[in-house]
């Protein structure tokens, strides 16, 4: 998606440590026109496959599910990364590994929310190592939910996250594909 390469190559920062921080528009400060056409793009992508629900994990990709959902004009389920006093029952969980944070996440989505007549488009902001998308993957199959695909805003396509999960047969669409980055040169794209 050109418009949203053309804003990483104009706002986004890549930092030491493979970072690539586009905070000022995607996932602290929003743009919510940007991801208003996000929204709109992973419809276009994916509306034929029959979507009911959108799944993303906390935080960084509400804003873009959120959009998502509404495009699609379905619910927008987030997977919480920790155990609250306002889910009461049973819920599906996992443990997740954070690229970004280097820690380990056990990650719930309560049984009322994600349910095997789901058909359940993942949103999320990056796909790297997989991990997230993995564990997400992982909660709908719990449900007995069928995955019709992952809509991703940033895909670290020189890490091995998209691979292993296309591997695993599941469709994946990334709306800007980072060929390779660093701090001197910035980012290319595939």
């Amino acid at each position: 998606m050109k418009l949203l390469e053309d804003r990483i190559l104009r706002d986004g920062l890549v930092m030491e440590g493979d970072v690539l921080k586009v905070d000022g528009f995607l996932n602290h400060q929003m743009d919510v026109i940007l991801l208003e056409e996000m929204g709109k793009e992973f419809l276009r992508l994916y509306n034929d496959c029959g979507v009911n629900k959108i799944l993303t994990i906390e935080a960084s990709g509400i804003g873009i599910a959120c959009f998502t959902a509404q495009a699609f004009g379905c619910p927008l389920v987030f997977a919480k990364k920790s155990k609250t006093r306002n889910i009461a029952g049973d819920v599906y969980s996992v443990d997740v590994v954070s690229y970004t944070h280097g820690n380990v996440s056990h990650v719930i989505v309560s049984r009322n929310y994600l349910l095997p007549t789901d058909r359940v488009l993942i949103v999320d902001d990056f796909l790297a190592n997989g991990a997230a998308l993995g564990g997400l993957i992982e909660l709908c199959g719990q449900a007995g939910a069928t995955v019709v695909g992952a809509g991703i805003a940033i895909e670290k396509a020189y890490q091995p996250g998209g691979k292993l999960i296309r591997d695993r047969g599941i469709r994946v669409e990334s709306l800007a594909r980072v060929a390779a980055m660093d701090p001197v040169s910035g980012v290319t794209f595939c």
